[in-house]
């Protein structure tokens, strides 16, 4: 059963956030011994998160965040014992081609939010008719309005397996798919599970494709960024990964609880993983849709159940792949690497953006999508 959702939060709720906000009992922040420990290199700065805090209890507009979400249809359905939320937007082009976006962790549907309107009516924002497409764009299980997951096990392959219910269950015999983070690994799955229906998929980040010192040709730059890339990585950014990979119930606890918790937990990767300023209202929004839900844990616990896979190979992905490489991303993958399990078919590089590129880089990500997607055309897709 799929059922029609509208977003209503209750203003009880905001008052209580308002509330915590104005209580937060704040940490010190300790002078820099040396000049490599300041700035951001600690954690985010007090006085800084403190000043956004203050913008998310007396500037930020939730309820024109949840009007522009409410703008698009929305829906529920159960998949596999859990809830599923999601947008389907459907184009007024006829040869419009059915694609599945999918989000990943610290983010959520406010990333593809700005793109809804240019994918669905190319026509009305200056494109052309024949790159139309039919938006499916849903919570992961465990994330924002899809709400916390009720148990373990929810990871890539799982979530891979629930999409194509959901693209089956909307009458698509045929689709696209698009992801970045845990979006990306997960479209790559969707491969594996549904290559039947899959007809190409476009991601933004390929993991496994990342390489070591000992493995790679430093004389070539794409070889030699991955490697810098992952070190740095595994040095300075790799922190809330350990954590919740390992232990994901001890941060929700804090996360679940202070909501400067859950903004530092966030605004930590969003300041280190993009080469472009994300806005603080587009930020906040992301961050609203895990304090209101309480999804800091379920989501946390991807980490705890995909990890567990990453030490196993990775079976062959067969669906023809287009890769957009975003120079500031905290992955780096080697196309040779990618190349081994995926048949990719696309790999484009850019100077501009990084993990968070369809809100850093919307423009770019919209016409790699677009140019991704032109050859496969005639699906001839049909919704229920």
């Amino acid at each position: 059963m799929i059922t029609p959702f509208r977003l209503a939060i209750p203003q009880s709720a905001l008052d209580d956030l308002h509330r915590r906000l104005a209580d937060t009992r704040w940490p010190d922040q300790p002078r820099p011994a040396t000049p490599a420990d300041g700035g951001w290199r600690l954690g985010p700065p007090v006085e800084e998160l403190r000043e956004l805090a203050e913008y998310w209890r007396t500037g930020y507009d939730w309820r024109a965040a949840e009007a522009q979400i409410n703008s698009f249809p929305q829906f529920t359905t159960e998949i596999d014992g859990q809830n599923v939320h999601f947008l389907h937007v459907r184009s007024v082009e006829p040869d419009a081609r059915p694609l599945i976006l999918t989000h990943g962790w610290p983010g959520s549907i406010v990333e593809y939010l700005d793109l809804i309107g240019p994918l669905v009516n190319p026509v009305a924002h200056g494109g052309d008719a024949t790159d139309a497409f039919h938006v499916v764009l849903p919570s992961l299980p465990g994330y924002g309005l899809s709400g916390p997951t009720t148990e373990t096990g929810w990871d890539q392959f799982r979530v891979a397996r629930a999409w194509a219910e959901l693209m089956s269950r909307l009458g698509y015999d045929r689709y696209l798919a698009h992801g970045g983070d845990w979006g990306s690994a997960i479209t790559r799955e969707l491969g594996v599970a549904d290559p039947e229906h899959l007809v190409a998929l476009h991601v933004l980040q390929i993991f496994s494709a990342s390489i070591s010192g000992k493995d790679a040709d430093l004389s070539d730059p794409e070889e030699r960024h991955s490697v810098e890339t992952g070190r740095r990585y595994r040095a300075e950014l790799g922190g809330y990964s350990a954590l919740q990979s390992t232990r994901p119930q001890l941060i929700s606890y804090a996360l679940t609880d202070s909501p400067v918790g859950q903004l530092a937990w966030i605004v930590d990767a969003f300041h280190h993983w993009t080469g472009n300023p994300v806005g603080r209202d587009a930020l906040l929004t992301n961050v609203m849709l895990y304090w209101l839900t309480g999804t800091a844990g379920s989501s946390a616990r991807y980490y705890y159940d995909g990890y567990q896979n990453f030490r196993h190979a990775l079976a062959e992905n067969t669906v023809p792949t287009a890769v957009a490489v975003f120079a500031h991303d905290i992955a780096a993958p080697v196309r040779r690497v990618a190349e081994k399990s995926n048949n990719i078919v696309r790999w484009k590089t850019y100077e501009q953006g990084g993990h968070f590129a369809s809100l850093e880089q919307p423009e770019l990500v919209l016409t790699d999508i677009r140019e991704s997607f032109r050859p496969f055309t005639g699906m001839n897709p049909t919704s229920a």
